[in-house]
């Protein structure tokens, strides 16, 4: 494949294809089996605490700053592309790096795609407490997570060149 030029591409691309994937099966079997606004609780004995709700979000995470199609279009836009440039110059040990990269890359996709086809993102993951989500922005969050703390915490210092 001309995209799996290395190694390094080994973790990038199929990290974000499984996650788009599998965000865009989960929302197409949410809106196939369930109408806007129906909770569905796979398991009853939590139905109190989550549920499967099928909402529609024209605005960025948790609903902020609705009907904002096109600019969260053109931001999407922005992020893959940097992303795309930004890991070619990754080291060569950043596998967790690329990984979170791959983790971001496919929920921004996951959620682009939907803001495309439809002008807005389907979510469906109700915990009750927290604002409805779906797996794009999950994959994203933990993408940003994993990222953080790598550069915080697990970025081996490297000697200042003289």
């Amino acid at each position: 494949m001309a995209l799996l030029k290395n190694w390094k591409d080994a973790i990038l691309f199929p990290a974000a294809a499984v996650v788009f994937s599998l965000d865009q099966v989960s929302k197409a079997l949410v809106a196939e089996n369930l109408t806007r606004g129906q909770p569905w609780s796979p398991v009853p004995q939590l139905e109190r605490v989550f549920s499967l709700t099928y909402i529609t979000n024209s605005g960025a995470a948790f609903g902020l700053f609705p009907d904002q199609t096109i600019l969260f279009i053109l931001i999407a836009f922005a992020v893959i592309g940097m992303i795309i440039v930004y890991y070619r110059y990754l080291p060569m040990d950043g596998a967790l790096m690329r990984f979170s990269l791959g983790l971001q890359l496919g929920g921004a996709l996951g959620n682009l795609l939907d803001r495309l086809r439809m002008g807005y993102v389907i979510d469906f993951l109700d915990f009750k407490f927290w604002p409805i989500f779906n797996l794009a922005d999950s994959a994203i969050v933990v993408g940003v997570a994993i990222l953080a703390c790598y550069l915080c915490f697990l970025k081996k210092e490297r000697p200042a060149a003289s």
